[in-house]
């Protein structure tokens, strides 16, 4: 039996479907940022972040940066801090009118 091929775009779509990860990538919007100080930002332990970090750096959302002895994480390209704010406002849009005038009859929202 062969395992599952998975092409670039459902690593993307599986790393962003954890809240975590995309709580991850939200943080990293604003800043880079030291696992540490992640962790404590997002309210988990270190361990936990790890495993999550790993996936969104195999995935090419983010990268490290050696500064000493440390490791900075940022988001790999400027563009993705820009495309989650526009998916965070198209979001916000969505959730402010959330049910539409139809529901009743369509079934839906």
């Amino acid at each position: 039996m062969r395992g599952l091929i998975v092409g670039p775009r459902t690593r993307h779509h599986h790393s962003r479907a954890d809240p975590i990860r995309c709580r991850t990538l939200l943080a990293l919007r604003q800043a880079p940022a030291y696992p540490a100080d992640l962790a404590d930002t997002l309210g988990i332990s270190r361990t936990r972040l790890s495993d999550h970090l790993a996936c969104l750096r195999d995935c090419g959302l983010v990268v490290t940066i050696l500064d000493g002895r440390r490791t900075r994480y940022e988001l790999a390209d400027e563009r993705l801090g820009h495309a989650l704010e526009h998916l965070l406002a198209s979001v916000v849009a969505v959730e402010a009118d959330s049910i539409c005038p139809d529901a009743a009859e369509k079934g839906c929202c």
